[in-house]
């Protein structure tokens, strides 16, 4: 079974080649679930995904869709079902997933710090790994110097954040970011080191509808570079390969819920599919909720 691809390509910046070869990982999972403090997080969710695809997570508040993007990256314990990232299985082979995935824009989890710039944070994003072939570098070295400055360049290209449109550049600080700008520097943190596998949370929380548009577009012409790409939304595009969080007990109660209605159906009365009933610029998970879950299930 093929678990992943690889397109390479290089490019040069600064003077210094960085690789900007794509490998994404194939999602592989059968009824898995996470039970935390109060209760199942999420349940029965079934996923079969070759590398590079963009696969979409639909549920309603508190229906577990931060959950499942932390454990589909290693990063919560699954506690039923079972499941492969990149030909991995979870949760045995959780530090290894961990290492080939990345997360952006959860809340609670990886946060921007306001008071920080852009530059800040991806100057120390880019600290955090040695880069491929610079291991002997030293972080002061012209070499070092120049490979990080390519690095820097090759994230924001990826998400299409060009710094001189920002008002202060590169020293803008994130409380002065629009919402559109704050998502794609989460995402070039994400993508800094090549993860497999990119794990985006409230994709289109607050955004217009134009933003929304732009920010699905970004994340697609991400996985045509061969990353899969898993997002929590609630407007994918047609193209995504939709999963949803949302009780099945609520999905069974819904057309109940709808008896009488001929205009009614089933997915129109479900919360996941309701978006005027959850209200969905509001943030779906807390810091509070995600501690309670990482307690149960063990954040690595």
């Amino acid at each position: 079974m093929r678990h992943t691809f690889r397109l390479t390509s290089q490019i040069k910046r600064g003077g210094v080649f960085v690789n900007t070869t794509r490998q994404g990982a194939a999602v592989d999972a059968r009824g898995i679930g996470v039970e935390g403090p109060r209760g199942w997080a999420f349940q029965g969710i079934d996923i079969s995904a070759e590398p590079g695809t963009l696969i979409a997570v639909r549920g309603s508040s508190g229906s577990g869709r931060t959950c499942l993007l932390l454990a589909l990256t290693g990063r919560m314990r699954i506690t039923e079902g079972t499941a492969t990232v990149a030909g991995l299985p979870l949760p045995q082979r959780m530090g290894t997933v961990r290492s080939r995935t990345a997360i952006a824009h959860v809340p609670g989890v990886v946060d921007l710090e306001p008071a920080l710039t852009v530059g800040e944070h991806l100057r120390e994003q880019a600290l955090l790994h040695r880069f491929q072939g610079l291991g002997a570098s030293l972080p002061w070295s012209r070499r070092h110097k120049e490979a990080t400055r390519a690095r820097i360049d090759a994230a924001l290209a990826t998400v299409r954040l060009d710094p001189d449109t920002l008002p202060k550049g590169l020293r803008t600080a994130v409380r002065d970011l629009e919402r559109i700008e704050a998502l794609r520097l989460s995402v070039a943190l994400g993508m800094m080191h090549g993860p497999q596998l990119l794990a985006v949370d409230d994709v289109d929380l607050k955004l217009s509808e134009a933003e929304r548009a732009a920010a699905w577009q970004m994340l697609r012409e991400i996985t045509r570079e061969g990353t899969t790409v898993v997002a929590a939304g609630s407007d994918a595009p047609a193209d995504a390969l939709l999963v949803s969080t949302a009780r099945k007990d609520t999905q069974a109660a819904a057309p109940a819920a709808a008896e009488g209605e001929s205009t009614a159906t089933a997915d129109e009365a479900t919360p996941a599919e309701d978006e005027s009933a959850t209200g969905q610029d509001e943030p779906h998970t807390t810091e509070e909720e995600a501690a309670h879950a990482f307690a149960k299930t063990g954040r690595a």
